[in-house]
């Protein structure tokens, strides 16, 4: 066989297609949708065996369903545009959240004017208003998370409220090497809260009826595949193609644009458009450059429980100066206990307990010591998931903007909240910020 007939062999053993997408989570699919509207024959690759990302649940063998973080979703949502056939799958649900303070009371999430200021006393009270006006005068400079909630609210504030350490907790990092323009993005609710107008404004909405409120959703009470199922068929009756428990071994710049070298065969491809951590893609593209850009490790706890939790909301942010758990979703608000049990996850952070024993270790004595979850308290099991999301300390947001400059002249497209290193709270802001991206690409 001559050199000619063996390319050509070879060219016809390869799969072809117009875009390739890495990773299939949120943004994955955000950008398969729009792509293969636009005419594009497109394939989908990622490493995980499901879609949805780091959208994922755990199911124990008792019938408890627990996710991965706290996942809430809205019937309004951008997502919904591009799979209308999601709403009928949701559970309404109706969540409200709290927190645990440092004086350990479970009260109103994020701030409490009557517990954080008003509960003060006269003394605390003058403290308070004495930092915010120090803070305002003399601390004026910004350079980092910690500055910025400091000017508004005052050091006094900050700490008698829990915000600082759950800053930190939320984060991994302490709040002194946080970016500051995350927080100026992501923490303008403190501004808020720190104003006057504004909190009178919101007192006179609670006391008045409001308009028409969006919904709230939670995925199915089996989990999330059954969620996105659907968005997958979409797709394929599209023509996009899915490839998962895949990995991507190389890619390479072709003539024609790139080939990739998969666990299992070779595909080529014009465009490449990529969500999955900035990380993955150097390594991919072979240039021997991997950015100093870390992520959070979190550990899920699953509980079962029965007897007296200690509070009536579905999901509790600690914000106390104690304890290594961030925050617990109480699923069976959702779905309804199991067996008379009630069921609930609770996420550390691994930088403040780097193991699940640990972990479950100590949440069971700072639960214990604040009176919550007296009764009969078991572990269903446990989950570890690295890269869940950024850590966003000083200089990371320009790091990655050189990383994902230098992608781009290779010609990759790295968007979405690994690819673009971007911090997406929700599904909806996914969902624009990949809109965004694929329009202006």
């Amino acid at each position: 066989m001559d050199d000619a007939s063996h390319h050509s062999l070879r060219m016809s053993a390869v799969q072809q297609f117009d875009v390739v997408v890495l990773g299939a989570g949120i943004s994955g699919l955000v950008a398969a949708s729009i792509l293969s509207a636009q005419g594009n024959s497109v394939v989908v690759i990622d490493e995980y065996d499901h879609v949805g990302g780091n959208h994922m649940d755990w199911s124990s063998n008792e019938g408890y369903t627990f996710d991965v973080g706290s996942l809430i979703f809205q019937d309004d949502s951008p997502l919904l545009r591009h799979f209308p056939e999601l709403l009928e799958r949701y559970v309404p649900i109706e969540p409200t959240w709290g927190r645990l303070n440092p004086q350990g009371k479970i009260t109103i999430y994020p701030i409490s004017v009557r517990d954080d200021i008003i509960g003060a006393g006269p003394i605390g009270v003058i403290r308070i208003f004495a930092s915010v006006l120090y803070a305002r005068i003399f601390q004026r400079r910004m350079e980092n998370a910690r500055d910025f909630a400091r000017f508004w609210i005052g050091s006094y504030l900050l700490h008698r409220s829990g915000l600082g350490t759950y800053m930190r907790r939320f984060y991994g990092i302490n709040p002194e090497e946080i970016d500051l323009d995350l927080a100026r993005k992501r923490m303008l609710w403190i501004a808020d809260y720190a104003s006057l107008i504004n909190l009178i404004r919101r007192l006179a909405r609670r006391k008045r009826s409001t308009g028409p409120k969006n919904r709230q959703l939670a995925r199915p009470r089996e989990g999330f595949e059954s969620l996105y199922r659907s968005a997958v068929l979409r797709l394929e009756s599209g023509g996009v193609v899915f490839k998962l428990k895949t990995s991507v071994r190389q890619l390479h710049k072709t003539d024609c644009g790139y080939e990739l070298l998969l666990d299992e065969g070779t595909l080529s491809s014009a465009r490449i458009v990529s969500t999955v951590p900035i990380s993955v893609a150097e390594r991919i593209c072979g240039n021997g450059q991997t950015s100093a850009l870390n992520t959070i490790t979190l550990i899920s706890l699953y509980f079962s429980f029965a007897g007296e939790r200690g509070f009536p909301q579905s999901i509790i942010y600690n914000f106390s100066h104690e304890g290594s758990w961030k925050r617990l979703t109480v699923y069976s608000d959702f779905y309804g206990r199991v067996a008379d049990r009630e069921y609930f996850a609770v996420e550390v952070i691994a930088s403040t307990a780097t193991t699940p024993e640990e972990a479950e270790a100590q949440f069971r004595q700072h639960v214990c010591a604040n009176g919550l979850f007296r009764g009969d308290l078991q572990l269903e099991g446990s989950h570890v998931l690295t890269n869940a999301y950024p850590i966003y300390s000083k200089g990371a947001s320009q790091i990655a903007a050189e990383a994902i400059a230098r992608l781009k002249s290779f010609g990759i497209e790295s968007i979405g909240r690994q690819g673009g290193f971007n911090y997406q709270p929700t599904a909806r802001v996914s969902t624009i910020d990949v809109e965004t991206a694929i329009a202006t690409s």
